[in-house]
């Protein structure tokens, strides 16, 4: 079973749908983030959850 990392990202509100999109895509394309999920909040704010997965490398006994 594959483990994950977590990491909020908070969006306020004054941002624009563009610039939210812009600032995920950064994460995911540089941090190999993905998109968990996302929450809309009254306020129009934006609480995001992105993961990425952890790749743990065995140690090799010789």
């Amino acid at each position: 079973m594959p483990e994950y990392e977590f990491v909020d990202v908070y969006v306020p509100r004054g941002v624009s749908r563009k610039e939210a999109a812009r600032l995920l895509t950064d994460h995911s394309e540089y941090g190999h983030w993905e998109l968990d999920r996302l929450t809309l909040r009254r306020d129009g704010s934006r609480k995001v959850r992105l993961r990425r997965r952890i790749i743990r490398q065995l140690r090799a006994t010789w």
